[in-house]
């Protein structure tokens, strides 16, 4: 799912920056403020969590990827901000360190993966799970809220690069970034997500969930 430089055109990028800004420093905000220290050290471990299961990606027709991301979980344990703040950084050091998604894209990369999939999945947490204390259901809750999340981060990934060819063309007609239109881009980001990508989110936020509730470790619990 991660957007390589050279995909989406400058405009693009200072766009969906802009766009996942205020969120970040929000996010960035609320955790100085308000995350206990004794929280810190469960953050830091599912942070890791989301940056290994990213790095087992596929590369998938359209120029972007396949993959679990994982801050669906960290939403539904320690809330929706500290995983703003976390999947960033995540997203940053992988950019900046291992070449994993552009530099440039970042704040797109930010947007789909730390901004707007968090925001549903947890979302759609609460709304199966409610204030239910059953174990089982919130663990179907998180893998059906993470099976969910993901695709949606997915499908705004692929409208972003997959308008770029509509926008954004040379003297000759030819797209000065990604060449793949909507055509290619969704069809080829929706096989990848609503299967494997999808059933592996599904499976890591389910069995996170279910170990987190066991442990008592979800959110409000500890």
């Amino acid at each position: 799912m991660h957007i390589p430089d050279g995909y989406l055109s400058p405009q693009t990028c200072a766009a969906a920056a802009g766009v996942a800004l205020p969120f970040v420093v929000r996010a960035y905000i609320w955790v100085r403020r308000h995350l206990r220290r004794a929280s810190l050290g469960l953050l830091g471990a599912l942070a890791a969590a989301s940056f290994l299961i990213q790095m087992l990606n596929i590369p998938l027709p359209g120029g972007t990827t396949g993959h679990a991301v994982g801050s669906v979980l960290i939403a539904i344990a320690l809330g929706v901000w500290p995983a703003v703040v976390a999947e960033s950084v995540v997203l940053a050091v992988q950019a900046l360190l291992f070449g994993d998604g552009g530099v440039l894209a970042l704040g797109a990369n930010i947007l789909n993966m730390a901004v707007v999939m968090p925001l549903v999945g947890y979302g759609i947490y609460r709304a199966i799970a409610g204030s239910s204390a059953s174990t089982s259901r919130r663990a179907i809750a998180g893998a059906v809220a993470g099976y969910v999340a993901l695709n949606v981060a997915a499908l705004l990934a692929a409208l972003e690069f997959g308008v770029q060819p509509y926008f954004f063309k040379d003297a000759a007609g030819l797209p000065l970034y990604c060449p793949y239109d909507l055509k290619v881009a969704v069809p080829a980001m929706a096989l990848g997500h609503l299967t494997w990508a999808g059933a592996a989110e599904a499976l890591f936020t389910g069995f996170g969930v279910w170990f987190l509730a066991k442990a008592k470790l979800l959110e409000g619990e500890r």
